[in-house]
C-alpha cells in the first residue's frame, strides 16, 4: 500500500490541520470501511444535504444521533428479543451499528426521521453573515 506524506501540508499551511488530518483519515481508513449499513449522502440544494440511511427493522428507541466536533455519528442498537425461530437463511441485517460522517464547516443536523425502515438526516450549511463575501464599494475622490 502506497502511503502519502502530509508533513509539508503542516509546515507550509496555517489552519487547514483539520483539512489535512480528515484527508489523511479516508486514505488510511479503506481496510476499515464498513459496509452496514448501506446508505446514501445527497445533495438537495446548494446549501442543503440529505444522509438516507437503510436500517430495516430499527425502531426510533434503538437508534441515536450525535454531533461533537464536526463529526455526526449515527448508532443503532439492537434489543434482544426472544426469537424461537429457525431461520433456514437470515440475509436481513440484525446486528447493532455504528456509522460516522466528517462534516464541513458551518454544515448542520436540521432533522431526522424515521419511515419505513429509512433514516433520514436532512442537514443544512449555515454560513455566518460575517463569512459570507462582500462587495466593497469603490469611492471616487476628485481633486
Amino acid at each position: 500500500m502506497n502511503t502519502i506524506d502530509f508533513s509539508p501540508f503542516y509546515r507550509n499551511t496555517i489552519g487547514f490541520d483539520r483539512f489535512v488530518s480528515l484527508l489523511d483519515n479516508t486514505l488510511h481508513s479503506g481496510a476499515r470501511t464498513q459496509s452496514y449499513p448501506p446508505y446514501n449522502i445527497e445533495s438537495i440544494a446548494d446549501d442543503k444535504y440529505a444522509i438516507t440511511l437503510a436500517i430495516a427493522g430499527f425502531e426510533e428507541k434503538e437508534l441515536e444521533i450525535e454531533v461533537e466536533n464536526s463529526v455526526l455519528t449515527v448508532k443503532g442498537k439492537r434489543v434482544k428479543a426472544e426469537n424461537t425461530s429457525t431461520f433456514l437463511h437470515q440475509g436481513i441485517a440484525n446486528r447493532s451499528f455504528c456509522r460516522t460522517f466528517s462534516l464541513a464547516e458551518y454544515v448542520e443536523v436540521s432533522s431526522a426521521k424515521l419511515a419505513n425502515g429509512i433514516l433520514t438526516i436532512n442537514l443544512v450549511k449555515n454560513v455566518p453573515e460575517a463569512m459570507l463575501p462582500k462587495t466593497i464599494p469603490i469611492q471616487s475622490v476628485t481633486l
